[in-house]
């Protein structure tokens, strides 16, 4: 059963949380010169993300580090994400009442 898991963990798993992480990504880096950064280099990091993702799950001796660290990082990302989605200010609403007067 423990075979299956680490299957699961480095295949599907691995491409899961790493492009979790490359929509999360988008919203902690910052900008840049350009005002692209922040999405550009996320696209490119995903190869590196899964392969990082895929070899501990496949090296790792322990399961349990497995899990957690792809579980961490699929729960901090997604947490961003719907975060950034839930937000009801960022629809052109102004945050406070005194900000509709600027």
């Amino acid at each position: 059963m423990r075979g299956w898991i680490r299957i699961g963990f480095a295949g599907p798993g691995a491409v899961i949380v790493a492009l979790v992480v490359m929509a999360g990504m988008a919203l902690w880096l910052p900008g840049g010169a350009a005002g692209i950064d922040n999405l550009v280099l996320p696209l490119v990091l995903v190869p590196l993300i899964w392969a990082a993702l895929f070899f501990h799950a496949c090296l790792d001796s322990r399961l349990g580090r497995v899990a957690l660290v792809a579980v961490g990082l699929f729960a901090v990302h997604a947490g961003l994400v719907a975060n950034k989605f839930l937000d009801t200010r960022s629809h052109g609403q102004p945050a406070a009442a005194g900000e509709a007067h600027r």
